[in-house]
């Protein structure tokens, strides 16, 4: 499977934001994982992430975030009140989002846009229907070819 450039500058941002990270947090993310963001991360992007500035005025990609996100549900989250409230909040999220999904894309409202008369303009034109007949010459060429035909035969 093919990622895209976005997902891979995301796991570039998540790589960058892991090594920030005390080894103890560390090593609550399996190796596989973090090797994974290693080997499929986009080299060229440089997202130069400072420590003492707050994640939230890094302007990282929303897929970043969303892959903390996760991450942090995953591994560092301990207490299950917390996990819970996570939870929550991740599905009032995702219940706003596909409400808006809905709203942009409901097929009622998009047509209520469209109920606007729309000036048609019919153009007429007099045509003649033209008979077209066939030459002299295709036709006793057609003759000729007939009764060669019955000869052959």
């Amino acid at each position: 499977m093919e990622l895209s450039i976005t997902i891979r500058q995301a796991y570039s941002e998540v790589d960058e934001l892991l090594e920030m990270l005390t080894e103890e947090e560390k090593k609550e993310i399996p190796q596989k994982l973090r090797n994974f963001f290693k080997e499929e991360k986009d080299s060229t992007y440089n997202k130069n992430i400072k420590a003492n500035i707050p994640i939230k005025e890094q302007n990282l990609k929303k897929e970043t975030l969303a892959i903390m996100a996760a991450l942090y549900l995953k591994y560092w989250c301990k207490d299950e009140a917390e996990k819970q409230e996570l939870l929550e909040i991740f599905a009032e999220n995702e219940k706003k989002y596909q409400e808006e999904l809905r709203e942009k894309y409901n097929p009622d409202s998009i047509f209520k846009n469209n109920n606007k008369p729309k000036k048609i303009e019919y153009i007429s034109e007099k045509k003649q229907i033209t008979e077209y007949k066939e030459s002299v010459f295709k036709r006793i060429k057609k003759y000729i070819l007939k009764i060669l035909k019955r000869f052959k035969t």
